[in-house]
């Protein structure tokens, strides 16, 4: 053990018995750091879990990457595109593609005796992932979902069920316009809610053929495919793989292949999410600077009052150096107290959160019903490590000031 963490030890089991001035700096100086550590540990966790929970509802509705006919960019309504047993292959095989599914839409309305309103009715076959929509059900049970046959089974949002007045299990016609009125009744077999009101408000799920035959497409076509990947940190890397592949190539009826990855069909939301980073930038700065503050006084304290100690240490023969190294040894002690009751404030809160949902939000502002928390161990752990290193060399400064107390000065008061 060296010579200024022996002293600095011996200095920290004091609790400055005896100090007026540094016993309540040091409680400011540990307890700002705890703060500081608590509020950024909490602004991480929730703005990763708004980051996370948002992106998997969205991606949920759609996909990382959407291979499209080009021309749907262009029309309200999807236009077909060959999506072939070959192609999913080809699409599934490309590095990094976890899953492959195809996808069919078609614009309607849904009517009652009160009421009607404006729907886009997303058909999927037996190769969607029902995980997403599975998660959010709060009633009933998922339409069969195949692309050899009929189900007429819908699954309608909780907001569409409330404007309608529908419940599960009930009957409901729906309209479809082109050339000719197409009307089907459908049965409601399940009800969902995400709290993303852009979706929630629009999207009905159904089975691929009913979709297909309502727009009287072969059983090949389809608006698209939506492609998932293993690691969403890869989109846009993927997304030229994929783009390289399909963006030349065209079906048999001359029609071009398009891809679009989730952030381009939804910037808004994203634009959004990008915004909450700049949020947790400052707030980390700020908490950052409230540690380096509150250490920093605290220190100044602690060495005006501790003169004659400094003094008796430098008539001794320590150097300014080693009498500093104590002060530093000090205040990382200091700094260490504050980061564990910080970790305990931080991490015990959020824990609370997740669990026991004790903060709620409104959905329609925020499109979650309560505050969403993810824990990132590795970025809970460079918190620390950043909060002790930018301390302590900020602190660097201050500890000059054991460079200006002379012994002979201090001694002859004395």
């Amino acid at each position: 053990m060296s010579f200024e963490l022996s002293i600095a030890r011996r200095l920290f089991g004091q609790r400055t018995r005896g100090h007026r001035l540094s016993r309540p700096a040091v409680h400011i100086a540990t307890w700002g750091v705890a703060v500081g550590l608590m509020v950024m540990i909490l602004s991480v966790c929730i703005i990763l879990g708004f980051k996370g929970e948002i992106c998997q509802k969205v991606i949920g509705f759609g996909g990382h990457i959407e291979v499209i006919n080009y021309q749907s960019m262009f029309h309200a309504e999807a236009q077909p595109i060959v999506v072939d047993e070959l192609l999913l292959h080809r699409l599934s095989r490309l590095e990094g593609i976890s899953h492959v599914q195809r996808f069919a839409t078609k614009s309607g309305m849904l009517k009652t005796d009160d009421a009607f309103k404006g729907v886009v009715l997303r058909g999927f076959a037996e190769d969607y992932d029902t995980t997403f929509l599975a998660a959010h059900l709060v009633e009933g049970r998922l339409p069969r979902f195949s692309a050899s046959s009929v189900s007429n089974e819908i699954a309608i949002s909780s907001h569409m069920a409330r404007e309608l007045k529908l419940r599960l299990g009930e009957k409901v016609y729906a309209y479809f316009f082109s050339e000719h009125v197409k009307a089907r009744r459908f049965l409601i077999a399940g009800i969902y809610e995400t709290h993303l009101r852009e979706f929630d408000k629009t999207l009905v799920f159904t089975d691929l053929l009913t979709t297909q035959k309502l727009n009287d497409w072969e059983t090949d076509q389809c608006a698209g495919a939506e492609l998932f990947l293993s690691d969403f940190s890869r989109l846009d890397e993927r997304a030229m793989a994929v783009a390289s592949m399909m963006n030349p190539a065209r079906d048999r009826n001359g029609s071009t292949y398009s891809t679009h990855t989730i952030k381009e069909l939804y910037p808004g939301i994203f634009s959004w999410l990008s915004l909450l980073d700049t949020n947790v930038y400052v707030i980390l700065i700020l908490m950052i600077l409230l540690s380096v503050f509150t250490m920093s006084a605290g220190l100044l304290i602690i060495i005006l009052e501790r003169t004659n100690f400094i003094a008796v240490m430098k008539s001794l023969g320590a150097s300014n150096r080693q009498v500093r190294g104590i002060f530093l040894h000090f205040a990382a002690m200091l700094i260490a107290r504050g980061l564990l009751w910080g970790n305990v404030l931080g991490l015990g809160l959020a824990l609370l959160q997740r669990h026991l949902h004790l903060v709620h939000l409104d959905p329609a502002n925020y499109y979650v019903d309560a505050v969403p928390i993810t824990i990132s161990w590795p970025l809970i752990v460079l918190l620390n490590i950043a909060t002790l290193l930018i301390t302590i060399l900020v602190l660097l400064v201050p500890s000059y000031l054991v460079s200006r107390i002379q012994p002979a000065r201090v001694m002859r008061f004395e």
